[in-house]
């Protein structure tokens, strides 16, 4: 059976409506948030899921989310594209887009302390990505942080870029991205601002409560590490492209 917060985040979806504070029904703690996520996988039929995201890894996004750390989320396969990709903006509520480096697993990665070396051994690939997200809230502080994990932390789909060559050989902590939205630059960063290295938010991962919950990280899953910018929101029919000096290049249209 379905509980209520899982059933009330599964409504809202399907109404394109925000999701209002869930009162009684909320998750207490970051662990019934992660609890009542796996419920929304498992209604949506993404148990295993295709992939994660990582949200606020960086100071500058959990300033922005009111957060103290990292929070982490499902990702169903019927939101990820490949660019160039093209999307409807009638299909999502407020959506934005995040400036991510994404990644590939070659082999699983069980729940549980997990070193950034092991994390990079079991990668496959790496590239530029675009994560869609959704400001689906009207107030975050009432809404509450467990209530945000319950609801994917903002997740609504993403676009995957080509693998970069030889990615073993490239220092990913120095690798910096830039998001145009509409030909205008809307920021940058360098894969550094992922809580240090785009491997340490890996090994963060697979130690979170959100692995634990799925029963680990398996091979063949796309993991979104988190973005190197704040969200920008999209107004309006839009052109979106992130590039990342040395993972190149990824797409998105909105219509």
């Amino acid at each position: 059976m379905t509980s209520p917060a899982a059933t009330a985040i599964l409504a809202a979806r399907r109404a394109r409506q925000n999701l209002v504070p869930l009162g009684t029904h909320a998750p207490v703690d970051t662990a019934g948030g992660y609890a009542v996520q796996r419920e929304v996988a498992r209604a949506m039929g993404a148990i295993p899921p295709a992939g994660f995201k990582i949200g606020a890894t960086t100071r500058q996004m959990q300033a922005y989310l009111g957060l103290t750390g990292p929070a982490a989320g499902f990702v169903p396969a019927a939101g990820l594209h490949h660019s160039p990709a093209t999307v409807r903006l009638a299909d999502f509520v407020a959506p934005g887009v995040e400036c991510e480096v994404g990644l590939r697993l070659g082999a699983d990665l069980p729940a549980g302390p997990c070193t950034r070396d092991q994390a990079e051994a079991a990668v496959a690939e790496v590239f530029a990505a675009i994560e869609i997200v959704e400001k689906r809230y009207d107030d975050l502080a009432a809404l509450g942080t467990p209530t945000l994990i319950a609801d994917q932390v903002f997740h609504a789909g993403g676009v995957l870029g080509a693998p970069a060559a030889n990615w073993r050989t490239l220092d990913l902590g120095a690798t910096r991205g830039r998001m145009h939205v509409r030909g205008t630059l809307r920021g940058e960063g360098v894969g550094a601002d992922l809580l240090g290295h785009p491997m340490e938010a890996l090994a963060w991962l697979a130690a979170s409560p959100a692995a634990a919950v799925f029963g680990g990280l398996r091979a063949g899953q796309v993991v979104f590490l988190g973005s190197v910018t704040p969200p920008i929101w999209i107004e309006g029919p839009s052109e979106v492209v992130v590039e990342f000096d040395t993972l190149g290049r990824v797409e998105l249209r909105f219509t």
